[in-house]
Formats: C-alpha cells, structure tokens, sequence
C-alpha cells in the first residue's frame, strides 16, 4: 500500500476554477460542433497567443488549453498520451512543436495560471461579452495600462501643478461663500 504514487502526482493540477459542468453553448451540429469550436479556439490561441473571442467559448477554451499546456510541461513530448491530445486539441501540426519546444519551457517556472482572460467593453447594442484570451508572456503590448509611477518627474510635477490648482479654487470658493453669506440679524 505505501508503494502507490499519490494521487494528485498522477494528474496535472491546473491553477484555475474550471467549471465542472461544460457551458450550454448552442450548435447546430450538436455536441461534436461544440468540440470542434473549442478546437478551433486552442489552435488559434497556441497559434496567435491572443484571441478574441465571447466570454462563454473563452472560458471554456482556457480550461482546455491550461491543461493541454500543464500537461506539455509534466510529461513532455516523449509521453505517448499527452502527444495524442496535443494532436487532438491542435488542429496544426506544427504547432504540437510549438507546444513542446516553445511554450512549455517558457511556462516551466511559472507558478500561476498559463492564461488570462480580460473582458471587453460591450459595444453599443450588443447581447454578448467579448473576451480577450492570451497566454502570458506574448510578444504583444499589454492591454492593461501600467500602473501609474508616481516617482516619474513629469509625474511629480502633475500632481503638484493639480495640487496648487484645488488649493486656488477651494480658496476662491471660500472667498466667494463668505461674500454672500448674510452678517446674522440680532434679535
């Protein structure tokens, strides 16, 4: 009995929340459409490393491919299993090399989610959210902004051009109240 491996070494954990139910997204061919989508959707993101696509066939695309690229990291290219899943999940063969030579290796060390997903503002009469779904690490501009360094000169003095600008106002505004404020009649 203490010669079994543990469990959780024998499946690859993935960082993270996976709905345990698959997303009841309609297609006209039914389920093997739904699988064909989601295909579509890992190759495109191991191919492009930025997608953008809507937030249900994201989601669910996110798990699939988080556990195609920690799976690629465990067992490597040598593992018969994980090679017929990447061939399975990625519609390209080339991109099987990909997988193995480039993303596993940039993603070896890290200790968080592979993947990221960043909502959309919704246009203008539209029904459905838009996600943006890329892996970390990619050649492209961030799409968050960084944030705002304060230590920067321009920066500083900004603040402090802003800063003497409210001191003004907030003067004059008091000037102002007191001007029209009536002296309290003596009874």
């Amino acid at each position: 009995m203490s010669q079994m491996p543990e469990l959780t070494k024998l499946v690859s954990s993935l960082k993270i929340r996976v709905n345990p139910k698959p997303l009841k997204m309609s297609n006209a061919r039914g389920p093997e459409g739904r699988l064909i989508r989601l295909r579509k959707t890992v190759t495109a993101l191991v191919k492009y490393e930025r997608v953008e696509i809507n937030w249900h066939k994201g989601q669910e695309a996110r798990g699939y491919a988080e556990r195609l690229i920690s799976d690629a990291i465990r067992h490597g290219d040598t593992h018969k299993d994980t090679m017929e899943m990447a061939s399975y999940w990625l519609e390209e063969k080339q991109l099987v090399h990909k997988l193995f030579k480039v993303l596993a290796p940039r993603f070896s060390d890290i200790n968080g989610p592979f993947t990221r997903v960043l909502r959309l503002p919704r246009p203008l009469h539209s029904v459905q959210d838009r996600v943006i779904l890329e892996l970390r690490g990619n050649l492209f501009p961030a799409i968050v902004p960084e944030p705002h360094n304060k230590n920067l000169l321009t920066n500083i003095l900004v603040d402090e051009a802003r800063r003497e600008y409210k001191t003004k106002k907030y003067s004059e505004f008091e000037e102002d109240l007191s001007k029209s404020e009536p002296e309290p009649s003596r009874l």
